[in-house]
């Protein structure tokens, strides 16, 4: 479709033919650059969290290449609205030491009335382990002292990404 065409039909989606094999290596990065930049435009700053499917695309499409562990969070006000999205503590490829303290004190900084957290596994295997359900647990009774709820934890994988109030560990 030429753009032409994409004009006389606003509601076209010239990407709906593109396909990943008929793009070149630099192509395949700008329509990630892309995708990255329209997704961090729904998470940006005073912009409410549009649904959770939008959030795991977001956190999956940054974290997808990381080689050594990531976790993060989306501190959010009271009615869900993006603060601001941190990474605040990175790993090796097998795990990342997290500390409570420190995520109490940074949403306190950002008067956040709620935090979703999210971490990757570069093994690419998304299920939680007993360690991520424990921390959770710790950052959720510590944050709870203060008045912040958390509201989910993504862990996050090439191929998928697992939600921890979908599965009802939260």
């Amino acid at each position: 479709m030429n753009n032409q065409d994409a004009e006389s039909f606003p509601d076209a989606n010239r990407f709906d033919a593109l396909k990943p094999r008929a793009l070149n290596r630099e192509e395949k990065e700008s329509v990630i650059k892309l995708a990255l930049s329209v997704l961090a435009e729904r998470h940006r700053a005073g912009r409410a969290l549009g649904s959770p499917e939008q959030t795991r695309s977001f956190l999956r499409l940054k974290l997808v290449d990381r080689k050594h562990e990531v976790f993060g969070a989306l501190f959010l006000d009271n009615r869900h609205r993006v603060i601001q999205v941190v990474e605040m503590f990175q790993g090796t490829i097998d795990g990342a030491s997290v500390h409570p303290r420190v995520v109490v004190q940074r949403s306190l900084e950002l008067n956040a009335a709620a935090v979703v957290f999210f971490h990757n596994h570069p093994s690419g295997v998304a299920e939680p382990s007993h360690a991520d359900e424990a921390i959770t647990r710790r950052l959720r009774d510590a944050l709870a002292l203060v008045d912040v709820r958390v509201l989910d934890h993504f862990v996050v994988a090439a191929g998928e990404s697992v939600s921890f109030a979908e599965r009802g560990l939260l």
